[in-house]
């Protein structure tokens, strides 16, 4: 009974997500023609094109909007795609970015596509709310995944064993936290995250439900989070930095109400990041490690730690690797190449290569040498500052290379 009251909350926030989609579409696109006086409106369609180990290729056209108020910063972008994709077909999207001074961003985002897949996103963020003293952050966001990869848990899974479904989810987020001073924050947040039992792909691998029947999370789960973190930035800038330091601790208490599953379990994280810049800024140089555990039995595998994506071991496709704990590292060079003006601003552009190394494991005595991965490759980036960034990054495995983009550093 818990599990359906659940689900039927669920239901509501979905149509509830959905009007505010179309709330933001209205909110975002009317100040754009009010307030024009002293605004500047640029147009520039570009092709979009992209390979993914895991979604398959992408050809189609995008035909960003940057609006800029009179002192020429950026306020909004407005990004409408259609591209066609191999695995699921065509797909039609509109991303809405608003920006206000101090970090402030709002975020919408509607896709739909002819095969299965949907997304439906708004998010704000405010890391000054109230004169700088608190940062808040929401999100909604609504999905289907029609081409998720599982490969089995543990370390030394093979390309063989890989299995595709379709994750169809919806997730509720908020975060408040406390500014004790200019560099350090004191953070409490909670998640809702509702997944469905998965279903089918869309590519022809086997089903992961049938080669992993007995995977905990198989049949869905309903989880609810609660973490307190603890941040501390010198980073000059939280969108597109260029020197300082960050470094993040967290520990969530996690609840599934699926029945028959162990309820409890316990998820712990520690990320530092460091930035060396030249004299000049004209290279830095970043490093990032991460270590994750997660404590407790019937762990669904999709709640657990993974490496491969845009975000580390960039050879692999996402969630490559999963298990209870993790361990990676990263190290970039973000080589500025090119200044310039484009649609109405000033960009910037990068290449960036990396190294990524890192692996999953169940046990921290389990922990071995021969289980690292190593993935070495480079990056191109667009940034205009301060609020956007534009990447795509090439990575190279034993399985291939992987390619990803996406609109904001890795780390």
């Amino acid at each position: 009974r818990r599990h359906n009251v659940v689900c039927g909350i669920m239901s509501t926030c979905m149509r509830s997500l959905v009007r505010c989609i179309a709330c933001l579409v209205l909110w975002s696109v009317f100040p754009i023609f009010s307030d024009r006086a002293g605004a500047e409106v640029k147009y520039f369609p570009i092709p979009a094109v992209s390979s993914s180990k895991n979604d398959g290729n992408d050809i189609g056209m995008i035909v960003p909007a940057l609006i800029t108020g009179p002192d020429g910063d950026l306020k909004y972008l407005v990004a409408p795609m259609v591209v066609y994709n191999s695995i699921v077909g065509t797909r039609g999207t509109i991303n809405l970015f608003h920006y206000e001074p101090g970090g402030k961003e709002l975020r919408g985002i509607a896709s739909w596509t002819e095969r299965i897949e949907r997304k439906f996103l708004v998010s704000y963020v405010d890391p000054g709310f109230s004169n700088g003293r608190y940062s808040i952050g929401l999100s909604a966001m609504h999905f289907k995944n029609a081409t998720v990869r599982f490969f089995g848990l543990g370390p030394t899974t093979v390309e063989g064993q890989q299995t595709n479904y379709t994750a169809s989810e919806t997730r509720l987020n908020w975060k408040f936290g406390v500014h004790a001073n200019e560099v350090t924050q004191i953070a409490i947040s909670q998640r809702l995250r509702h997944m469905q039992p998965i279903q089918q792909g869309a590519t022809d691998l086997p089903f992961s439900g049938d080669l992993f029947p007995d995977a905990p999370g198989v049949q869905g789960a309903t989880i609810l989070g609660q973490r307190i973190s603890f941040h501390y930035d010198t980073r000059n800038n939280l969108v597109t930095p260029t020197d300082g330091t960050a470094i993040t601790a967290y520990a969530e208490l996690n609840y599934n109400f699926k029945p028959g599953a162990e309820p409890l379990y316990s998820r712990y994280g520690l990320e530092v990041k460091k930035m060396f810049a030249s004299e000049s800024k004209r290279a830095i140089l970043v490093i990032r490690g991460e270590l994750q555990a997660t404590l407790g039995t019937d762990v669904p595998f999709y709640e657990q730690s993974s490496l491969g994506g845009q975000n580390n071991l960039r050879g692999f496709g996402v969630d490559r690797y999963i298990d209870k704990q993790l361990i990676s590292f990263s190290v970039e060079e973000r080589i500025h190449i090119l200044r310039t003006r484009l649609a109405g601003v000033m960009a910037d552009f990068e290449i960036a290569p990396f190294i990524d190394t890192g692996q999953v494991f169940n046990s921290f005595k389990n922990v071995s040498f021969k289980d690292y991965r190593i993935t070495p490759g480079i990056g191109f980036r667009g940034i205009i500052r301060p609020n956007v960034v534009g990447r795509i990054d090439y990575g190279f495995s034993k399985e291939g290379g992987a390619i990803f983009a996406g609109l904001d550093f890795p780390y």
